[in-house]
Parts: structure tokens; C-alpha cells; sequence
């Protein structure tokens, strides 16, 4: 579920960044802050910005509010229909930078804990082991600091706060984290400290592989 938290963000002043263009796909870099789809509310968004000069464009799948990093719009009926199914299918290989609370003393692991919606508490995400979607993501530990962990994650599912709600039941909350995470975390970074920092997938024209990198530093 893409739309603010439990208040209406700021405006936001950056700007989204094009990384790649061609007759059937676009690929950006969306700065936290910004909207993947116009919400309820605030309707400055990726898509509606992106309209201005491709009025044909479509979002194939979203970040969260406060997520930066990787979106690929579609560009024609073609596209929507073959990126949709390849995210139906997971064939779409996605990898994000994050930085957590605490730290985790493994070099990698898996996280599997069943996701559902949390309707009383919306749009917050729990764990239900009875009736929650089966949801994994495999981490990597990139570095350690002093009190925190930076990370590279795989999800294998796509839930919505996957990697948030999974991170935060192991002890480790992404910092910045307004949903998920304790007092600390959260005032440990003026932003949620995660990047979607990768996407490869078969180009929906082509079939051919495309890969794509958005580097950040946390």
C-alpha cells in the first residue's frame, strides 16, 4: 500500500531521475518523500510527474512513501501486460540497500514470516502465522557500525512492508522507520534508510536481459 503513514508528508523538492528510456519502458530513480501513485490527499506523485512528458506512462508495481530507488514505468498496453506478469511470476529480480538497527552478527540470512494486512491499523502490515501470505527475504551483511548493520536485501516475495515489518520481528528495524521501528531507530535518521538499488529483468519488447543500478550511501 503506497500512500503516507500516519501523517500528510511535505512537499517534496527533489526531482525524480530518468536512467533509462526507450519505446516501451521507463526507468527511474524516485527520491524518498515522493509517491509512487497519487494518494488520497497529495497527489504529487511519480506517475503524475512523469505524465507531464509521457502522458501514455504507467506504474507497473511501486516504493513506499519514504523508499528511494528503482521504478520501471510502462510505455504501452504491451508493456504493462508483459511487466505485469513478470512480477506475477517473481521473475523480476529486485535488490535494496538498507541500514538497521543493531548489529546482526551473521553475514547472511533468510527471514520467513507470513505477511497480512493489519485492516485496524492500516496500512501497517503484521506477522500472522495462521493467515498471513507466505513472504522471504534473504539479507547480506554489507558492513557493520557501531550500532547499526548495512545490508543488502533479496526479497523473494513482494508483500507490502516486506522488508520493513520482516526486519523490524528479527530485532532489527530499518532506522528511520515510522511503522515499524522503536523510538531509537526511528530518530537515528531523518529518512527511512532504504534504497531499492537494483532491478533485472526481460525487456517486455526484446526479451532480452536488462539490468539496472542506482547507487546510494548510507
Amino acid at each position: 500500500m503506497d500512500q503516507y503513514t500516519h501523517h500528510i508528508p511535505p512537499p517534496c523538492e527533489a526531482e525524480i531521475k530518468l536512467l533509462y528510456r526507450d519505446e516501451h519502458i521507463l526507468v527511474v530513480s524516485k527520491p524518498a518523500g515522493l509517491l509512487s501513485v497519487p494518494g488520497r490527499i497529495v497527489k504529487d506523485s511519480v506517475l503524475q510527474r512523469v505524465q507531464v512528458d509521457f502522458p501514455q506512462a504507467a506504474i507497473v508495481h511501486r516504493l513506499d512513501l519514504d523508499t528511494s530507488g528503482l521504478l520501471v514505468l510502462a510505455l504501452n498496453k504491451h508493456a504493462v501486460r508483459e511487466l505485469n506478469r513478470l512480477f506475477r511470476e517473481r521473475s523480476i529480480i529486485k535488490e535494496y540497500d538498507a541500514e538497521v538497527f543493531g548489529v546482526i552478527q551473521h553475514d547472511m540470512g533468510v527471514i520467513a514470516l507470513p505477511i497480512a494486512a493489519d485492516w485496524e491499523r492500516r496500512p501497517r502490515q503484521r506477522i500472522d502465522r495462521l493467515l498471513g501470505k507466505d513472504s522471504s527475504t534473504r539479507f547480506y551483511v554489507r558492513a557493520r557500525r557501531g550500532h547499526s548493520t548495512v545490508l543488502l536485501l533479496k526479497p523473494e516475495t513482494g508483500r507490502s512492508h516486506q522488508l520493513r515489518i520482516h526486519l523490524s520481528n528479527i530485532g532489527h528495524p530499518i532506522l528511520g522507520c515510522d511503522l515499524y521501528a522503536h523510538e531509537t531507530a526511528f530518530a537515528a535518521s531523518n529518512r527511512l534508510r532504504l534504497h531499492a538499488r537494483y532491478l533485472a529483468f526481460a525487456h517486455p519488447f526484446t526479451g532480452e536481459s536488462v539490468c539496472f543500478e542506482d547507487h546510494i550511501s548510507f
